[in-house]
């Protein structure tokens, strides 16, 4: 019962914010097609939804499904080179399974999929689950320094549109002036400096707190385990690997952006800096990122002018290739297969061990 209310907890957010982005969208649709002089019952945003989806480039979009294919190969060669220094062997079949089966798990309750994904690879290749568990650490530490170092190259090439968006934004609004002298962002830059001032000052009684300890405890663990990948074999195949997955990343947004007409010319810049927002609206826990998902990759593509409709029928394209139609066909292949594959295997030792020579 606590697991049906949680994932029931966890759709209704997701739901909830997806529809106040359609209500929102559509709203404003309505508005563009009274402008335009178009009957309201000519206009409906589910309509050109409709239409869009028939639209999209056939070809790009299977290029979008391979872009993520290589990224979850790379991730399970990656994982693969952090299981062996444990002792053990897994094999490639059973890492890029177990993977599929955890994006699966994750439309269903938002980071189940680490847990499934590593109790699957310790069920299938008899290696103890609190090893596994610690190889997924060092993964998604190292696919939090790949988002910070994605998010800083779009900064790089695109800020500058960034900023020219809020400056527009902030000169076409006539309650606020130049963004210093907006009452919300002077508040809050002096609470940062108060914040920052009063742990300098009392650093010493802070560095007491159990509070300050175990984020002190957190960020060695990050540390160490950073430091871990320079004791792999071969540190920097293990690094190209993890370029590879979140270069794949960014070619599906890419692919997504060239497969849709009102997107098509939009470039590689712009690419990056709607990569940036989608993926950000996917580490927000909900269902596959569904809601925020499509909230912050509409944001994104208001940078470069793309209109609220276009923006939503795009982000539902992006969604529905990936999350919905591959990660459910993946995920219903790696439930069928995983059990298949292994058939016959004995659970009861560790064939997966490495042995020492001799």
């Amino acid at each position: 019962m606590k697991k049906i209310l949680q994932f029931l907890l966890f759709l209704g957010i997701g739901v909830s914010i997806l529809y106040l982005v359609f209500r929102s969208q559509n709203a404003a649709f309505q508005e563009q097609c009274r402008l335009d002089g178009i009957p309201a019952d000519q206009c409906s945003l589910t309509d050109k939804l409709l239409h869009d989806f028939s639209t999209v480039h056939i070809g790009w979009i299977l290029a979008v499904a391979g872009a993520f294919t290589v990224s979850n190969i790379f991730r399970a060669l990656r994982w693969q080179m952090l299981i062996e220094p444990l002792g053990h062997r897994a094999g490639f079949a059973n890492s890029l399974l177990a993977i599929l089966l955890g994006y699966f798990a994750n439309l269903g309750f938002p980071r189940m999929g680490e847990v499934v994904r590593a109790g699957s690879l310790a069920r299938y290749e008899n290696i103890p689950v609190e090893k596994v568990v610690g190889t997924l650490v060092i993964d998604r530490l190292m696919d939090f320094f790949c988002l910070i170092a994605v998010v800083g190259l779009a900064f790089l090439f695109e800020g500058q549109t960034l900023l020219n968006f809020i400056s527009q934004s902030q000169s076409g609004s006539a309650q606020s002036g130049s963004l210093l002298q907006n009452t919300m962002v002077l508040t809050a830059l002096g609470l940062m400096a108060a914040g920052v001032a009063g742990v300098f000052i009392f650093r010493e009684k802070i560095a007491h707190l159990p509070v300050y300890q175990k984020i002190a405890k957190l960020v060695k663990g990050f540390w160490d385990g950073l430091r871990s990948v320079f004791k792999l074999k071969n540190p920097a195949l293990f690094l190209l690997y993890s370029g590879g997955i979140w270069l794949m990343f960014y070619l599906q947004c890419w692919f997504n952006l060239i497969a849709f007409p009102p997107t098509t010319s939009l470039g590689a810049g712009a690419a990056l800096m709607i990569f940036v927002f989608g993926t950000l609206g996917m580490v927000i826990p909900s269902p596959g990122g569904m809601g925020t998902f499509h909230a912050l990759a509409i944001a994104g593509l208001a940078l470069y002018n793309i209109g609220g409709g276009d923006a939503f029928s795009y982000a539902n394209i992006a969604f529905f290739a990936i999350q919905i139609f591959y990660n459910i066909v993946g995920g219903v292949l790696a439930l069928v297969l995983l059990p298949v594959l292994n058939k016959g295997r004995s659970h009861s030792n560790v064939p997966g061990e490495l042995k020492p020579p001799g």
